[in-house]
């Protein structure tokens, strides 16, 4: 597969339940009134040490949207999704799941 990178992030940081790596900002939270599957979930404008999978279109309490989800880099666990496109627009803003 190759060497794996992971970045740093500094400040107040959102990390995988199962592994601690860093996933995002506290300050590039857009909405924290999101809800996945699973519970509570946050938007964020970015974040990091994640890989993208296959985009598909997906019902959510919003509507129909193409979203692809994306897999933490250090142990490969699921962590949210990321909007492709939302309401016939594009998007580029990233669903992470906050599990207790």
């Amino acid at each position: 597969m190759g060497r794996l990178f992971v970045v740093t992030l500094e400040g107040k940081i959102y990390s995988c339940k199962h592994c601690r790596t860093h996933l995002a900002l506290y300050e590039d939270i857009v909405s924290k009134s999101f809800h996945c599957r699973h519970g509570k979930a946050y938007l964020f404008s970015k974040v990091a040490n994640v890989t993208v999978g296959v985009k598909e279109d997906r019902l959510m309490m919003t509507g129909l949207h193409t979203v692809a989800d994306i897999f933490c880099v250090g142990c490969g666990s699921i962590v949210g999704w990321k909007y492709v496109r939302a309401g016939g627009t594009d998007s580029k803003n990233y669903g992470l799941c906050m599990f207790p």
